[in-house]
């Protein structure tokens, strides 16, 4: 058996609560610590704060579908794109 998942470190799997600012109110969102990594990563290439991506995303999100869902299973998905 191929171990590239198993063999992971524990790390990057644990879950972390955060406290972000999106459109200026104050929320919490929990990932997987491999997750947030890429988040800032895409923020940092974007020349954006944690924060500013999370409510751009937000904002796009509610203009296209008027409606939000699980915001944490869309930034992982947005996170899966962007690898």
């Amino acid at each position: 058996m191929c171990e590239i998942y198993s063999g992971a470190e524990e790390t990057l799997f644990e879950l972390k609560t955060r406290s972000v600012r999106i459109d200026g109110v104050v929320t919490s969102i929990r990932l997987e610590a491999v997750f947030w990594k890429i988040i800032e990563d895409i923020a940092s290439e974007e020349d954006m704060s944690m924060s500013g991506f999370l409510t751009r995303i937000y904002n796009e999100v509610i203009y296209q579908r008027d409606e939000l869902g699980n915001f944490a299973s869309l930034l992982r998905v947005a996170c899966t794109t962007y690898l």
